[in-house]
């Protein structure tokens, strides 16, 4: 078996139809993680508050490894004006979070949304406005902790999302 370089090893370049919309996420690592988590699975567009840590920022830059100049990127100010807008647009809203209605992410039929929002909260205080969503969704956990780091989450959600559009093109329409 021979360790594949980033030279010898060529993905599938793809893009799908899914933007990323984070909430008050505020340290810089995940910022920059965000992009190279997003840029990995395809995601078309990510939107930052304006008041989280700037592109340019040190660490957003290390931890981004370049995806910046890979995928779109902008920033807003009202969290409910950009949901509404992208609802417009005929979005999907989904909240990964923890809540009453949350639906087990590998349960969700991510086929039956034409274009999705993933919406991310904060660690320490989750999704500002979680009624803004459509849906919620979690990912079934199975220690004693009942959450995890913010792009851990979003990196298990891309995953499943990306794996039911392409390992099964052809699923029917039927569950959420």
């Amino acid at each position: 078996m021979k360790q594949l370089t980033h030279q010898d090893n060529q993905n599938k370049q793809q893009k799908f139809p899914i933007t990323i919309v984070c909430d008050a996420i505020r340290t810089p690592e995940n910022i920059g993680m965000c992009f190279r988590v997003s840029e990995s699975f395809g995601v078309q567009k990510i939107y930052f508050h304006e008041s989280s840590p700037s592109i340019e920022n040190n660490k957003v830059l290390k931890t981004s490894r370049n995806t910046i100049n890979q995928i779109d990127y902008e920033f807003y100010s009202n969290f409910k004006e950009k949901i509404n807008q992208l609802k417009q647009e005929g979005n999907t809203i989904i909240g990964i979070e923890i809540t009453d209605k949350s639906i087990n992410i590998q349960d969700f039929n991510f086929k039956n949304h034409e274009k999705i929002v993933l919406l991310l909260g904060s660690e320490r205080n989750g999704i500002s406005n979680i009624n803004l969503a459509d849906f919620s969704i979690k990912i079934p956990m199975f220690g004693r902790n009942s959450s995890m780091n913010v792009i851990h989450t979003l990196a298990i959600a891309l995953y499943e999302i990306t794996n039911q559009i392409n390992a099964h093109p052809n699923l029917p329409k039927g569950r959420e």
